[in-house]
């Protein structure tokens, strides 16, 4: 039973009619409840214990508002759970305090659930949107409503967080980052402090967050509706105005502010009003540079935020402008302080402003007035003014806000999120709330009838019987505001009447709507009406109605902001002509636009018709989405935490809509069960031949049919059995009826059977007893009949003998008190009479004294009274004779005054008629004068048209020397850029010889260090530091895996968004080669790797890496310029031979047809030798020009290139490699010089060969003419056909040749150009980028010294050394890293030596043997070999054009299973040998190429099977096995301790292979985190499922009712429900991943890290799922997890990996199945808890308590008082603050050495594997 807000049980049977009902209160307290038949009704019942605290208030079998209020109080106070479900709506309740339920860890927790499967949560709401959206393809809406205070901003801030988090943009855009950046921008803006909210939103907010068709976040946009303007003039007392002005002032101080000219808030009259300026636990200066950071990342940029916040500061100085009164009207001090600073911040004339401030201008129909406004008028005024601007500024943001977030791409699907506020009723409501309960009076009709919606479809789908349930329809209401001659129907008709009032408008609301059952007029006033809402009436006051309305502003201020000199300024109120509709949809209700001069029905729009507009297209929107509900809870007025005031709670349950749906839902049948779960919670009412049944549908209908009579109670669906209200209930009570009575039964028989037991134990023990006893007293009987009768004697005789020694003793006592009493009285009463005497005597006295006293006092007074009258009577007397005196003398004074008096009128008199007389006189004078000033401006405007001209000249010639100074300022500024340039250089330069100096010092202290620390490692500390490095190393080595991890992971995000370029500019017939790509992977992977692509310029390359980037970037980009220009010579001058070759087979064919006689031969050849003259000449010339230019060109780079190197070079190694780098510059130069030569003369030759061609060409016959004339014509750049007509002109040929070498020289000079001016733009880019570089260097530098001020001494010093010690450390291994590779390179030069002699003494040899070798392979590789030849050394060869063949065999058509029946490793072996052999031939080239098309091969093959486990296991073993094999037989001593002396002589001669070393290490922490994320990916679907839900121990899982939440639409039933996994299912996937690893022959150390990663994961999503479910939080749950973990830890023992630390990962969840079964009652349990429960912080043990539910009446809930004792015992400890267990947490992998034993000489190889082309060496 429920009364009210307690609890109570009926404690005595009640029958009808009985006048009282004894209850029992839950403190045990007795209650007579008074019945009646009318006026108290009988209590309402409660839920059985099993539903209080249940996750959704409609799984309650009795739906009233005690038991929702009593099961919200419950979640609230006890638990501490804020969300509670109400069928489709999610209750939040405000906690006023910060939880930790809103990391990232329980986004993932959350993502990718059903509904009703976990905890209520934001989270949960925002998945099944998000999950709706992708599986309906239907546009979804969060609508988040509530009263202020009550936390919509921050449930709808973190519903789009959850949207960001899952949905994070596929792109770099961070789409996701500016979502999520324009809610403090909105917060600064739109939010201020309210004295029910610190951080209200002033308006409403729909946010439209846009997904691409992979559901990706792609954009969003934004609408606002009604903003509170008039916050910006008048704020309630401790109140806020918006928190950017805040904000602004506080940060006033900065530079950048300066100019804004503010102080703090309380000095200005906009932000003082509230009287409070600050909020509690809010910095504002902080805020502002979140704000600000904000503004930045939506792409605001600063030059546009400063003007914002010159706009912001003008509203405030605006506020402080004084009106002040004068004779003519009202107006400004023109040296008002703020008006200045008002008309300077937006740029516009002072005078103007100060006028327009205080006038108005009245326009009629043929005049305009200017009129003077009075002092309320123009403080009105000026705060309109104020509030248009601030709402423009505020559209302005919203609109760049959106286009920040909006996108090019499609838009697929979006999901709305509406922020809104929820119905208000005030002791004073004004047109605000009118608005507000009209927007929540349309949101209620859209809210009832899609909750009647979906409980129609819910039914339809179970194919139960329809009846039409009545729901409230809020239709006529709406009607009567928006419909026609509604309420603003009427509101607008009276603001467009001249004037129209409040009062008219109220009567004509009267008349109208007087007889409407929503409206009603009060009975005390006739200006304010009643409107009867959904949730409760509301009285409105007219006032202000119409004035708020058209929210007036004045045009002449409106146009003086037009006219401002800031182009935002000006921007903000220039309308905009004709705005499309999805501008006008985002309604901001701001101030009417001025009235323009010309009428326009667009720009008199009122603030309620462009409500009501916005308000239609939300609900448009929202009608074509998914709706999903969150209603905000306020649970108190004081803001403090955890407290529930139960009466404000139900005013807002009833406001927001969820009592309504109770109401629906209890109309019909609330209470859902399925059949397996109806079947598994009652089976215990079921006979045992019904339950050996398979038909559980009939079962459960023969059940129920037994148990209930009433066949409506219940209907049977196709899926479900639907209960009506109570119904549950009565079920929980006859299955706990049976339960008891089969406990009574249980409990009888076996107290009967230990009673028996005990009965029999007494009876024999009392026989044993009794037959011991009669024993001994039969031997003892006589001597004890003897003593007795002893002790009587004696007793009697010492009783005499007693008894008289007291009486003698008593009769003297009483004879001494007698005598004492008797003194002590007399002494008393002698004392008394004394005492009497005394105070006669006293009284006496005393009587005497004040009688004397008495007469004193009275003779004074009267003579004190005597002195003061006599001295007032003096007094009186004095002031009558000076009355007297004084009347006398003025009587004669009056004489004389009347005299003056009469000459004074006469006086007066004569001067006025003076003053008329003048007065005409003035009149006559002003009419010649004004006549005479119309003549005099006639003439001037003559004149000012003549000079008009001249004018414009001289203003242009002004404008000229204006910019001519311009361009000079622009100049010196220049210069002085240049200088600071240079001495910042210089100084940067100094900067760095000081660090050298000190790397120095440093170097050496480290060596010392170094030193010691090898003394201490000799001490007995060894082991201790010992530990502490390896810790130290799992940590570094963590840290480099992570870095590793982000790598591969960016690099995966680099290939997809390749790929999704590649796909989206695909065409037809066009594809990258593979070998291309390869290379390309391999540079951007692994530069210190990849071949050079330049050339031979292996060692340049290598020098400049040494040298570094910046200092050798002229360097490089000249060698590479020279490089190319050599190789594009050669390949013109083969081009050329070969054409010359041509033209020298046609002339010797030529001759050979028609051979030449006397004269006629010679002139042909003295003309061709003229020719060569000609043409000799012209090249001569242009290739001198040319190459004077070049060398030029490279004096002055070597010159800057010689004086960078001095500047920059730090040491005598880097002086020698730029040495190096000029003398193969110079060897290249002259290289170009020979290639010039031998280009012309090749052109020489062909221009040759083409004269002789032409002159034999009267010869030969026509027939006959060589068919390569014209390519041997156009050999010479661009020689056309024309060329043989300028032949033709003179018979020499010279204009042709002259005119053809002079257009070659022209084009010649402007490629020149061009080059030089491409250099000079290369020069410049360089310069710059060198230039950011040192910024950048210098703000480092600035920000650690910033840092290192603000540290202590103590910590700047420790922190300077640790700086330090990282540079010194980076610099050393630098320098280390440059004398390897110098070694490196002088060991290959030597051994490239030594095989070059070898291989020209053996030249011959070798190339036989290599072709006998080749035709060889096909003979001796077609099976597998069986057994080793004497002279294999273990080495395979193959030829460089077979090693595509050998990849693509090897590594990417390889598959697991054709080598799983040979050796492990088999791959990783094969190409060692193939290595080994490069290696032992000594070719570079070839064991580079090998090992990089490798490395990419694996990462093709790995991302093409990315999910994959068997063929990542694979790659993984592999990859490590031939790490493992270049570490055994790199020769070094380290790893050859336990080789064998064949292996030894097996390792590598020539080569050292640590670089691959390092990149083999790095690919296999990839693959091991890629095998890791393939594994966890399969078993997460199945952790939950097997670990939480199937029932491993059979029958001992309870079944709770199920809310309205797990009805079928919110899960996903795709794939016919979800899949339910086992134990068994979990430990055979396991074992599986266990026996892929190990057939692989991944090592076994790996392979205890993986299991021991995946067991981390199993533990981490088991124990999350339990936290975020109250379901799985009972007594039978934590037995199943108990012996589930158990069954996981025997695996791991069974696999012999017990050891690999896997099953410490399982420690949390083990020590939360104990919570879960241990007894939670007492102290002794509290303290019993906190020592078991080592492994699980505060935070989740408090969370298991609240969650615990007992699923039977005989468990026990958690008492609050327990939880406390516990929370209060954990205080000490310091557990990290968040609940959830990071389930993406890694740990750092160990990849340790494991050489193999197997040699290589042994090895066979299948030919399946088809290999043939391998030789055996």
């Amino acid at each position: 039973i429920t009364t009210g807000e307690e609890a109570a049980e009926i404690s005595r049977d009640y029958k009808e009619g009985e006048p009282v009902l004894h209850l029992k209160l839950e403190d045990e307290t007795p209650l007579e409840y008074p019945i009646g038949p009318k006026s108290n009704p009988l209590p309402f019942l409660r839920n059985p214990d099993i539903l209080v605290g249940e996750n959704d208030l409609t799984a309650l079998s009795y739906l009233h508002e005690p038991a929702v209020l009593h099961n919200l109080r419950v979640r609230f106070l006890e638990s501490n759970h804020i969300y509670t479900y109400c069928g489709i709506v999610l209750v939040a309740i405000n906690p006023y305090e910060q939880l930790q339920i809103y990391g990232e860890e329980v986004i993932n927790a959350y993502s990718g659930q059903n509904m009703g499967d976990m905890d209520p949560h934001i989270f949960a709401v925002a998945e099944e949107a998000y999950k709706q959206m992708a599986r309906d393809e239907r546009n979804q809406s969060i609508i988040v409503s509530g009263e202020s205070g009550a936390g919509k901003t921050v449930s709808a801030k973190y519903a789009m967080r959850f949207f960001a988090t899952v949905g994070g943009s596929a792109n770099d855009t961070n789409v996701e980052e500016k979502v999520l950046a324009s809610s403090p921008i909105m917060e600064a803006i739109g939010n201020a402090k309210t004295t029910r909210n610190d951080n209200s939103s002033r308006f409403g907010k729909y946010i439209q967050i846009g997904f691409s068709r992979h559901y990706h976040i792609i954009g969003a946009n934004m609408r606002t509706y009604l903003l509170e303007k008039s916050r910006v003039v008048f704020q309630a007392e401790d109140e806020r105005n918006y928190h950017i002005f805040y904000q602004l002032c506080a940060s006033a101080s900065l530079p950048e502010f300066k100019d804004l000219s503010l102080t703090t808030a309380e000095d200005f009259t906009y932000t003082s009003l509230g009287e409070n300026i600050f909020i509690e636990g809010v910095n504002d200066a902080e805020d502002f540079e979140k704000t600000r950071e904000a503004f930045t990342l939506l792409g605001i940029k600063e030059s546009s935020q400063i003007n914002i916040f010159r706009v912001i500061a003008s509203i405030l100085h605006l506020g402080n402008i004084e009106i002040c009164p004068e004779r003519d009207g009202e107006s400004c001090h023109r040296d008002d302080l703020h008006l200045k600073h008002f008309c300077r911040l937006l740029g516009v004339e002072l005078q103007q402003m100060e006028h327009w401030l205080c006038h108005r201008k009245l326009a009629t129909a043929s005049e305009t007035y200017v009129k003077t406004m009075s002092s309320k008028q123009a403080a009105n005024a000026r705060d309109a003014l104020a509030k248009h601007i601030y709402a423009r500024m505020f559209d302005w943001i919203v609109e760049h806000i959106n286009m920040s977030l909006q996108t090019s791409s499609k838009q697929h699907s979006f999901i709305g999120v509406l922020d809104i506020y929820g119905f208000e009723t005030f002791e004073l409501n004004s047109f605000e709330q009118f608005c507000i309960n009209y927007a929540n009076e349309k949101l209620q009709q859209q809210f009832n009838s899609h909750v009647f919606k979906l409980e129609q479809e819910e039914y339809m789908k179970e194919q139960i019987p329809w009846t039409l349930i009545d729901f409230y329809d809020n239709q006529p209401c709406i009607d009567l505001i928006e419909a026609r001659l509604g309420i603003l129907d009427l509101l607008d008709e009276e603001c467009k009447v001249p004037k129209g009032t409040d009062q008219n408008w109220a009567q004509k609301l009267y008349k109208q709507h007087g007889s409407s059952a929503h409206f009603q007029k009060p009975r005390m006033s006739n200006t304010s009406f009643i409107i009867i809402h959904f949730a409760d009436k509301v009285e409105y006051q007219c006032e202000g109605f119409l004035e708020k309305n058209r929210d007036t502003v004045y045009e002449e201020q409106i146009n003086i902001l037009k006219a401002s000199q800031f182009q935002l300024v000006a921007d903000l109120f220039h309308d905009k002509d004709d705005p499309p509709p999805s501008k006008s949809s985002r309604v901001n209700v701001r101030a009417a636009k001025s009235v323009p001069k010309v009428p326009n029905k667009d720009h008199r729009k009122t603030v309620g018709h462009q409500f009501r507009s916005s308000l239609h297209l939300l609900m448009e929107t929202l009608n074509a989405t998914t709706p999903h509900y969150v209603r905000c809870i306020k649970p108190n007025d004081y803001k403090e935490a955890f407290s529930f005031d139960s009466r404000r709670a139900v005013q807002q349950l009833r406001a927001c809509g969820v009592l309504e749906t109770i109401r629906i839902s209890a109309a019909g049948y609330p209470s859902r069960w399925t059949y397996p779960d109806f079947f598994n919670r009652y089976r215990v009412l079921m006979k045992k031949s019904d339950m050996m049944s398979s038909d559980k549908k009939l079962v459960c209908k023969n059940l129920l049919e037994t148990l209930i009579k009433e066949p409506d109670m219940f209907q049977f669906g196709k899926t479900k059995i639907f209960f009506r209200a109570g119904q549950v209930a009565y079920l929980e009570k006859l299955r706990t009826d049976k339960f008891r009575a089969a406990c009574i039964k249980i409990q009888t028989t076996v107290r009967g059977w230990l009673q028996r037991v005990r009965y029999r134990k007494i009876r024999k023990s009392a026989i044993t007893l009794q037959r011991y006893g009669r024993g001994y007293l039969a031997r003892t009987a006589e001597y004890l009949r003897l003593t007795r009768a002893a002790l009587i004697c004696q007793k009697q005789y010492r009783m005499v003998r007693d008894r008289r020694a007291y009486l003698r003793v008593r009769q003297a006592v009483v004879t001494i008190q007698a005598y004492t009493r008797g003194m002590f009285t007399r002494r008393i009463y002698w004392e008394f009479l004394l005492h009497h005497k005394a105070m006669i005597i006293q009284r006496s006295v005393r009587g005497w004294l004040q009688r004397r006293k008495f007469r004193r006092a009275r003779n004074a007074a009267i003579i004190i009274q005597c002195a003061f009258r006599r001295l007032r009577a003096k007094r009186q007397l004095k002031q009558l004779k000076i009355e007297a005196r004084s009347a006398e003398h003025l009587k004669k004074l009056n004489t004389g005054m009347e005299n003056k008096i009469v000459q004074l009128q006469r006086k007066m008199d004569d001067q006025s008629k003076e003053y008329k007389a003048q007065n005409e006189q003035l009149q006559m004078v002003n009419a010649s004068l004004g006549s005479e000033v119309t003549k005099l401006q006639k003439q001037l405007e003559v004149i000012r048209g003549q000079q008009g001209d001249g004018g414009q000249l001289t203003s242009l010639q002004d404008e000229l020397e204006r910019l001519r100074e311009e361009l000079q300022e622009a100049q010196a500024e220049r210069k002085r850029m240049e200088e600071e340039h240079s001495t910042e250089k210089l100084s940067l330069q100094q900067r760095v010889e000081e660090l050298e100096r000190e790397n120095s010092l440093l170097k050496s202290e480290k060596e010392e260090m170094n030193q010691r620390i090898l003394q201490q490692s000799k001490s007995s500390e060894a082991s201790q530091r010992e530990e502490s490095l390896q810790s130290e190393l799992d940590a570094e080595r963590q840290r480099y895996q992570n870095l590793l991890k982000e790598f591969s992971r960016l690099e995966q995000r680099y290939d997809n968004l390749k790929e999704e370029l590649s796909l989206s500019k695909f065409q037809p017939g066009h594809r990258r080669n593979p070998s291309n790509q390869s290379s390309l992977e391999s540079d951007s992977n692994y530069p210190s790797v990849s071949t050079s692509e330049v050339g031979d310029t292996e060692d340049s390359i290598q020098l400049v890496e040494e040298m570094g980037v910046e200092k050798a970037a002229m360097d490089i980009s000249l060698f590479m310029k020279l490089q190319k220009r050599v190789r594009e010579l050669e390949q013109e001058r083969k081009r050329l031979q070969i054409s010359v070759d041509k033209m020298e087979e046609l002339a010797k064919l030529k001759l050979c047809c028609f051979p030449p006689q006397g004269s006629e031969a010679k002139s042909p050849t003295s003309e061709q030798d003229t020719a060569d003259l000609a043409y000799n000449s012209l090249k001569r010339q242009e290739l001198e020009s040319e190459n004077k230019k070049l060398k030029n060109d490279l004096n002055e780079l070597r010159k800057t290139v010689a004086e960078r190197a001095s500047q920059n070079s730090s040491s005598n190694e880097l002086q020698d490699g730029y040495n190096l780098l000029l003398s193969q510059l110079k060897a290249a130069n002259e290289e170009l010089d020979a290639r010039k030569e031998e280009v012309l003369i090749l052109r020489t030759q062909i221009l040759s060969t083409a004269q002789l061609q032409e002159k034999n060409q009267h010869i030969v016959s026509p027939h006959k003419e060589p068919v390569d004339k014209d390519e041997a014509l156009k050999a010479y750049h661009g020689l056309t056909d024309k060329q043989q007509d300028w032949c033709y002109l003179n018979e020499d040929g010279e204009l042709g040749l002259a005119y053809q070498g002079l257009k070659q020289v022209a084009r010649l000079l402007e490629a020149q150009l061009q080059t030089q001016s491409r250099q000079h733009k290369d020069e410049l880019e360089a310069l710059h980028t060198q230039i950011e570089l040192l910024k950048d260097d210098i703000e480092k530098k600035q920000e650690i010294l910033n840092y290192t001020m603000s540290l202590s001494p103590e910590a700047q010093v420790e922190y300077s050394v640790q700086q330090e010690i990282t540079r010194l450390t980076n610099d050393n291994l630098d320098l280390k890293e440059l004398v390897e590779k110098l070694e490196k390179n002088e060991r290959k030069l030597k051994k490239q030596l030594r095989i070059y002699m070898k291989k020209v003494q053996e030249l011959e040899a070798s190339q036989a043997a290599a072709v006998t070798g080749r035709s060889r392979p096909e003979l001796s590789r077609q099976v597998t070999v069986q057994r080793k030849e004497k002279d294999f050394e273990g080495m395979l060869e193959y030829y460089k054009e077979d090693e595509a063949l050998l990849i693509k065999t090897l590594i990417t058509d390889v598959k697991p299973s054709t080598v799983s029946a040979t050796v492990p490793c088999l791959p990783a072996y094969i190409l060692f040998m193939c290595i080994r052999h490069a290696d032992y031939i000594n070719d570079d080239q070839k064991v580079e190429s090998l090992l990089t098309s490798t490395i990419n091969a694996i990462k093709k093959v790995l991302k093409k099977n990315n999910d994959d486990f068997e063929m990542t296991s694979f790659w993984l073993a592999n990859t490590s096995r031939l790490l493992h094999c270049l570490k055994q037989y790199s020769g070094d001593e380290v790893f050859m301790t336990q080789n064998t002396a064949k292996q030894n002589e097996h390792c590598l001669k020539n080569f050292d292979l640590a670089e691959y070393r390092q990149v083999l290490s790095d690919l296999s922490i990839q693959i091991y985190q890629q095998l890791i994320k393939v594994a966890e990916g399969i078993i997460q679907p199945m952790i939950v499922s097997a670990m939480l839900e199937s029932e491993s121990i059979p029958s001992l899982a309870g079944v709770k009712p199920m809310g309205y939440r797990n009805r079928s639409s919110s899960m996903d039933t795709d794939a016919g429900g979800p899949t339910s996994y086992t134990l068994e299912a979990l430990i055979r996937q396991l074992g599986q991943f266990h026996g892929t690893m190990r057939d692989h022959g991944l090592d076994p150390e790996i392979v205890g890290q993986v299991v021991r990663q995946l067991f981390h994961c199993i533990n981490a999503v088991t124990l999350n799922n339990l936290l975020l479910r109250k379901d799985v939080c009972s007594w039978s749950t934590g037995m199943q997890l108990r012996y589930n973990t158990s069954q996981m830890e025997e695996w791991l023992r069974g696999n012999n990996l017990y050891q690999s630390k896997a099953a410490a990962t399982l420690e949390p969840i083990i020590q939360a199945a104990q919570l879960l079964q241990v007894k939670k009652k007492t102290s002794q349990d509290a303290e019993a808890i906190c020592s078991l429960c080592t492994a699980l912080t505060m935070q989740q043990i408090v969370k298991i308590l609240n969650l615990y539910t007992p699923l039977n009446e005989f468990e026990e809930r958690v008492t609050v008082s327990f939880i406390r004792n516990i929370q209060n015992r954990l205080q000490e400890r310091n557990d990290p603050p968040q609940l959830l267990v990071d389930t993406k947490h890694t740990f750092p992998v160990l990849f340790p050495y494991t050489p193999s034993a197997l040699s290589l000489e042994t090895l066979h190889i299948p030919a399946s594997l088809g290999l043939d082309f391998l030789i055996r060496v």
